[in-house]
């Protein structure tokens, strides 16, 4: 019994799970959106000069149709439901643009934020790459005695860490040189107080 009541029990499908939209697509349905309501509105509108509607009313007290009074007060509310619905299309005109430009930008930043990091990675394994030769260099010149305006090649593209470990070999000159650079420039406490304690 217990077997044929089990084979008896379908199994339940779980129902199917809708895709939330991403943003990329929000964005692009919001904004097609826009677009449709500006161009319902802007085919709604009518634009009419303030020159010809004072030609109407004007000729329409000639032929007796209505009042100077009567004439004016018209031409004046049609000019100002007109100025209305012109700040209207260009407030929405506004917002349309607003969007298309969040749009972009939320598109284009994932792809500039990799582009960065790419290029900081590369800058990263270029400076790990040339610290070796650098140091030795700066080594072979300060044993040539070959004067420089910074004892250190590439010290402003160096850390806090990278100098620290370049200080080890200077002389009591170049020590003040870098000192002199470094509070010139970034004026890491780190290095400051390393290179007070070497020359103290």
């Amino acid at each position: 019994m217990a077997a044929a009541k089990k084979g008896a029990t379908a199994k339940r499908s779980k129902p199917a799970t809708k895709k939330k939209p991403t943003t990329t697509t929000s964005t692009a349905s919001r904004g097609n959106k826009s677009v449709e309501e500006f161009r319902d509105a802007l085919e709604k509108s009518v634009t009419i000069s303030r020159e010809r509607i004072q030609e109407v009313m004007d000729d329409a007290v000639k032929r007796g149709r209505m009042t100077q009074s009567d004439a004016e007060k018209t031409a004046r509310s049609l000019v100002a439901k007109g100025r209305k619905q012109t700040d209207e299309l260009i407030a929405e005109l506004e917002k349309l643009v607003d969007q298309t430009r969040r749009g972009v930008e939320a598109r284009v930043a994932p792809a500039r934020k990799r582009a960065e990091d790419a290029a900081n990675r590369a800058v990263k394994r270029a400076r790990a790459t040339a610290e070796p030769a650098l140091v030795e260099a700066d080594k072979l010149r300060r044993r040539a005695g070959v004067a420089s305006s910074s004892p250190i090649t590439g010290y402003e593209g160096l850390n806090a860490t990278q100098v620290k470990a370049r200080l080890r070999e200077m002389n009591k000159a170049d020590l003040r040189k870098v000192r002199t650079q470094e509070k010139r420039g970034k004026a890491r406490k780190g290095i400051l107080d390393d290179i007070g304690k070497r020359l103290a």
